[in-house]
């Protein structure tokens, strides 16, 4: 037996297991960081002309889209009445 030092053995990553599994702890933030960021770009994209344009022609295909299907509505009773 020699007195050999021990080799130090890997650093654990935080927010891993000695296995290499993720903990439930790093999985939250990750999810809570990419949802936080997703939040926070909509909101910034909706600030500025383009996104405010965007909008307002999604709005617009709505209220289109809402007329439309009104009219179709209409149709069919008309035809159911005949």
């Amino acid at each position: 037996m020699t007195d050999e030092p021990a080799l130090p053995s890997a650093p654990e990553e935080p927010g891993y297991t000695a296995e290499g599994v993720p903990t439930f702890d790093s999985v939250r933030e990750k999810i809570e960081t990419r949802y936080g960021t997703a939040i926070g770009s909509s909101e910034l994209a909706a600030e500025t002309p383009e996104g405010r344009a965007v909008e307002e022609q999604y709005a617009a295909r709505q209220k289109a889209a809402a007329e439309r299907l009104e009219q179709i509505r209409e149709s069919m009773r008309d035809h159911g009445d005949s």
